[in-house]
């Protein structure tokens, strides 16, 4: 596997995240969210909606500014590697794309577009886009109309929520819906006739993402 830059590692970079977060949030916030990952964890076994060899549903989405973006577009000019996340206030989520942003230019090096979809609204797509200096396309899935078609979708807890409005997160300030549903983390690649050709979510805890490596390793398959 031969790529220009440095694959990053995301449970070497998580072990940091997870002490920074340790560091900055109340023990009883901790606690929260880590009763709430473990819970997700036992409760979501069977994660994706779309297997390897499957067709890939044709959708149509608002990017960060607006614009309409379809799956056809964005297949007309290569590969499509999706990754479906859960809103700006995710440190993971943030880190995971971060990551991603890292290794564009290898995953355009081999013939492909990287694109990631949650169900929060353009501004807050804009807002991720922003905050990682993202190259790439930040699309808008109101009511996870498309993550249900790819990955598991479930109501958020009402614990999580509430300990986020206590460190003054607004949690349902990032939706245009009042659903408070969030897609299952996954990562599709699909082939331009529309085929999955890569399909991984690493279990229901929102903690563990996908590696770059292993993207980059199926695209040069």
């Amino acid at each position: 596997m031969s790529t220009a830059t440095q694959i990053p590692s995301y449970s070497e970079e998580l072990e940091t995240l997870q002490n920074q977060l340790g560091n900055m949030l109340p023990k009883e916030a901790l606690s929260v969210f880590e009763t709430d990952a473990n819970a997700l964890q036992s409760a979501h076994q069977q994660i994706l909606k779309l297997s390897v060899g499957d067709k890939a549903p044709k959708f149509s989405l608002s990017n960060a500014i607006g614009e309409t973006v379809t799956l056809k577009s964005l297949l007309e000019k290569g590969k499509v590697v999706l990754t479906f996340y859960r809103g700006t206030w995710c440190p993971y989520c943030n880190l995971q794309l971060n990551q991603y942003q890292r290794v564009l230019e290898d995953i355009k090096g081999l013939g492909a577009n990287l694109v990631a979809i949650s169900p929060q609204t353009p501004d807050e797509s804009l807002n991720m886009k922003e905050k990682n200096e993202l190259a790439f396309e930040v699309l808008s899935d109101n009511s996870n109309m498309v993550a249900r078609q790819f990955t598991t979708v479930f109501k958020n807890g009402e614990a999580p929520i509430e300990t986020m409005t206590a460190l003054g997160i607004d949690f349902d300030g990032h939706y245009s819906d009042d659903s408070q549903e969030l897609p299952v983390p996954a990562v599709f690649i699909i082939e331009q006739d529309y085929t999955i050709s890569f399909a991984k979510a690493i279990g229901g805890d929102y903690r563990n993402r996908v590696e770059a490596a292993d993207i980059i390793e199926a695209l040069s398959n």
